[in-house]
């Protein structure tokens, strides 16, 4: 059984994806999930993590699933979102914040259709935001940066509210550790450009980043690139996915957001009929959607030491007691 893989053209109507056999859901003969990805799937990193969680729901709830990729353009976004409710889509990913603005001016016309939207921490009516807190692993990055390096860089697509609160845990998990460490910080502007997060990498590590992390959706390979290229005295963190294949040298450790268990669990409420009464953040405490490891193959891995500092410090923001960013 295969996938219906359509991009979405304006003025086109989705295309519906695989179906089958369902259980009855809470309002519906069928529960019909539409995804909404700003790139490609078929590339690691931020889009693919949303494609799994489609692909999740469809796995262990017994869903119809469709998705189409888009680019920045907020007018396609308002279509993609309206044609899947037209077709009597019970819930509706927006994967990432670009889809919020878009989702508040369909929703009021589907009132039946939940819209999510990830990386968001809205909530109005039949608009939930599901908040992955990346600043609590990149502050964890930060702590390791300032224990091991002596400068460390942030390399970000576009300055939007995940990205910079991903980039206040770092500077504030580096700074827990040495309130003067120097951190440099760039954005390219998009998340496509990978020639562009690589160009910004290159130039920072010229200029004496040893500790490096790129953000940037599509074009985080760029930066991985650089620092691979820029030998072992550069170390990173792969985020999202797993990018050690790009740089095995330099990424000490792996944060992997299975960002799919904590749709399917949302996703499945709304099945039962029970829709969030709030925005929904999963974080270190969900150790089940937020995985944060080291690499021990690697040339120069993180000591002993600084780990056992690392899984204090996870657990104390597991429990609530270091906050990562400003709430």
């Amino acid at each position: 059984m295969t996938m219906t893989r359509r991009n979405y053209i304006a003025g086109m109507a989705v295309a519906a994806a695989v179906t089958m056999s369902l259980p009855t859901a809470a309002w519906a003969d069928t529960l019909k999930m539409g995804l909404l990805v700003p790139g490609s799937v078929s590339e690691e990193g931020w889009n693919r993590i949303g494609y799994n969680a489609l692909k999740g729901v469809e796995k262990e709830l017994g869903a119809q699933v469709s998705y189409v990729e888009l680019q920045q353009n907020p007018a396609s976004f308002e279509k993609a979102f309206r044609d899947y409710a037209s077709q009597g889509y019970t819930v509706i990913l927006g994967h990432g914040f670009e889809f919020q603005d878009a989702a508040l001016d369909v929703a009021p016309d589907y009132p039946d259709t939940v819209f999510l939207i990830s990386s968001s921490y809205i909530h109005e009516d039949n608009v939930i935001g599901l908040n992955t807190d990346t600043s609590q692993p990149f502050f964890l990055m930060g702590l390791v940066a300032a224990k091991m390096g002596k400068k460390a860089g942030l390399v970000g697509g576009m300055e939007i509210p995940p990205i910079q609160q991903a980039f206040e845990g770092f500077k504030n998990g580096a700074r827990s550790v040495d309130p003067e460490f120097p951190i440099s910080e760039a954005y390219i502007g998009n998340f496509s450009d990978t020639t562009a997060t690589k160009e910004a990498a290159l130039s920072m590590i010229a200029q004496g980043v040893d500790f490096l992390v790129p953000n940037a959706s599509g074009a985080t390979i760029g930066g991985y690139q650089a620092i691979a290229e820029a030998g072992k005295d550069v170390g990173t963190f792969s985020i999202f996915s797993d990018f050690t294949e790009v740089a095995p040298d330099n990424i000490l450790g792996l944060y992997v957001a299975d960002y799919a268990q904590g749709v399917v669990k949302v996703v499945r409420g709304i099945q039962e009929g029970d829709v969030p009464s709030g925005n929904v953040e999963f974080g270190l405490k969900d150790p089940e959607v937020m995985k944060f490891t080291f690499r021990d193959d690697v040339k120069n891995p993180v000591p002993a030491d600084i780990r056992a500092v690392v899984e204090e410090v996870k657990g104390k923001i597991a429990a609530g007691e270091i906050q990562t960013r400003a709430r």
